[in-house]
């Protein structure tokens, strides 16, 4: 008898016998929903908090200006690379949103607007791709870890962080974010079989966005879904509208309560779309057809919610100004920081290395404070 025997074990559902031809175990309370999870244009939408709905529409809006902003900077060479997320801005709001404060999140690359909807300025979320200090923020002030531009490697941290909160006693949550091309990586195995082993709170969103760079999801994963992935490992999986922002907040609140009163782990399969490139050194138009982008676009985050919120009054004139004009007002102020050119201290290179500095570094940093004092005498 298996673990996954134990654990799902019924009156209906004995478990597997020697010699028995009935299921070893019950798979269903594991597998995915049957379709997509949605909200919006369902019997769910009148259900939901007009309050929640409008507080997502609002960060939605703010959301893809930021992302607009921050793609232009990096054309304009002000930041070194920005992978945006637009068009999948309903997964990184409607996710840091569902986490509690206490909670931890542990973004990829990509998740920069994840970590601005969970509290970090948004200017600091930016200072790791502009590449001119560490990583810009302090994790532990918004308990966000890093952006990890190694894929999938944030998801055992994740399940550690979870695991040593539960053995503390903390009613602590950690979400690691993921895309499609991060399933593809041994971390995100690992993650999940020590996840589902140790009974972690933790919870794994997978934005799948249809390609790893270039690669589409179909020669990546021959899998029925990503979610069915979570079979494997004895956790449950869910599929979400991934652009359907009160459905991914619905499921993923779901999963993280789940989570918290010793439920366990949760794969989320968030189904969007990359409407951009990948970043900004890809050619997309290279590896997908434009009649493909455009049938995304009309399946718009922001689009979706005006659509099905303005009928029900959720959403008029004045909260879309509103949203507009809060939008503006950030990327005015991402232009006038990132056009300024950053006063760096070449000294920082040598701060939060070691706790106590090798002697080696001990000696470069005074070679380089000695060359900096001789340009400095050489300008006075």
């Amino acid at each position: 008898m298996t673990v996954l025997d134990h654990r799902h074990q019924t009156a209906a559902v004995p478990g597997w016998q020697p010699g028995a031809t009935g299921p070893r175990t019950d798979p269903a309370p594991l597998l995915p929903d049957d379709s997509p999870v949605r909200v919006l244009g369902t019997p769910a939408l009148e259900k939901t908090d007009p309050a929640l709905l409008r507080e997502l529409y609002r960060r939605l809006v703010v959301g893809r200006r930021y992302n607009q902003q921050a793609t232009v900077l990096t054309k304009q060479g002000r930041l070194a690379v920005y992978p945006a997320t637009t068009g999948q801005e309903a997964c990184e709001v409607a996710a840091a949103m569902a986490l509690q404060e206490q909670d931890w999140l542990f973004p990829s690359y990509r998740d920069t607007l994840a970590v601005v909807a969970r509290g970090v300025d948004p200017l600091e979320a930016l200072t790791l791709l502009r590449g001119n200090a560490h990583t810009g923020y302090d994790p532990r002030a918004t308990r966000t870890a890093p952006l990890s531009t190694p894929l999938a490697t944030q998801a055992p941290h994740a399940v550690g962080l979870a695991h040593a909160a539960r053995l503390a006693g903390d009613p602590v949550v950690a979400l690691a974010m993921l895309g499609d091309g991060g399933t593809s990586e041994g971390d995100f195995h690992e993650a999940l079989n020590f996840a589902a082993v140790l009974n972690a709170p933790v919870v794994f969103l997978v934005q799948n966005n249809g390609y790893a760079i270039s690669v589409p999801l179909t020669q990546q994963s021959a899998a029925p879904s990503l979610a069915h992935k979570a079979v494997g490992y004895g956790m449950p999986g869910r599929l979400v509208d991934g652009n359907d922002a009160p459905a991914v907040h619905a499921v993923l609140t779901e999963a993280f309560e789940r989570a918290r009163s010793g439920g366990g782990p949760t794969l989320v399969e968030a189904l969007t779309y990359r409407v951009e490139a990948h970043t900004n050194a890809d050619d997309a138009t290279r590896y997908r057809q434009d009649d493909e982008v455009a049938a995304w676009r009309e399946h718009d985050p922001i689009l979706l919610m005006e659509r099905h919120l303005r009928p029900l009054g959720i959403l008029d004139d004045t909260l879309v100004q509103e949203a507009a004009d809060e939008a503006e007002a950030l990327a005015a102020r991402m232009r006038a920081e990132f056009h300024a050119e950053p006063e760096l201290d070449p000294m920082s290179l040598f701060a939060h290395v070691y706790a106590e500095p090798t002697p080696q570094l001990r000696e470069q940093a005074a070679q380089l404070a000695a060359e900096l004092a001789a340009e400095a005498e050489v300008h006075h």
